[in-house]
């Protein structure tokens, strides 16, 4: 990708269309707009989760672990950016794929099952590991729709749900590698009849 940006604004805009890669200028709420844009906020929340888990690391070391698996995810992220941006342009492989599903399988095994259904907090990583996981959904959704329209490869499309799936396991480890106890969901009171 031998393109670079040589002035931030470009004015070209302003009227409500963006230039794709390939050159064809579409509505900035275009489906495919919409997907790199929640890929982006993704990506943007996912760096805040790396410094704040880079920070954390000193006091508790176990979360280095999560940061070498986390970190390769935000240039695969700028890679998937790159295909909905360029559809010609293919960047992620199935190795990536198989890559979370291994951190999976193995973070998994470390937790065993879910016995409750858990809410976002505890403490700020694992809240912010479960906005992540949440983005991850939403720009699932968002590549689900383009694709509707206009086809995508497949293994962008695994891999971005995938990725929700690493992330809510993550949001678990950060939990169990901390200490402290996962917000358990409490259902409401019966109400008396």
């Amino acid at each position: 990708m031998g393109y670079r940006l040589s002035k931030i604004y470009t004015r070209t805009g302003d009227a409500g269309e963006t230039g794709l890669a390939d050159g064809r200028r579409v509505a900035k709420d275009h489906p495919r707009v919409e997907a790199m844009g929640e890929v982006d906020t993704l990506n943007s929340q996912l760096g805040l989760l790396l410094a704040e888990l880079a920070e954390q690391q000193a006091m508790c070391p176990g979360l280095s672990e999560l940061i070498e698996v986390l970190a390769p995810c935000q240039h695969r992220l700028f890679d998937l950016g790159g295909e909905l941006a360029m559809p010609e342009y293919q960047a992620l492989q199935q190795t990536e794929v198989e890559r979370l599903e291994t951190a999976i399988d193995r973070w998994n095994e470390e937790l065993g099952p879910l016995q409750d259904f858990i809410l976002p907090g505890g403490s700020r990583l694992i809240a912010q590991a479960h906005v992540c996981r949440s983005l991850a959904r939403g720009a699932e959704r968002r590549c689900q729709q383009l694709n509707a329209v206009e086809p995508l490869r497949g293994i962008g499309l695994a891999y971005v749900n995938r990725l929700s799936d690493l992330l809510f396991v993550a949001a678990r480890l950060i939990a169990q590698r901390q200490q402290i106890n996962e917000v358990l969901w409490q259902a409401a009171p019966k109400q008396p009849a």
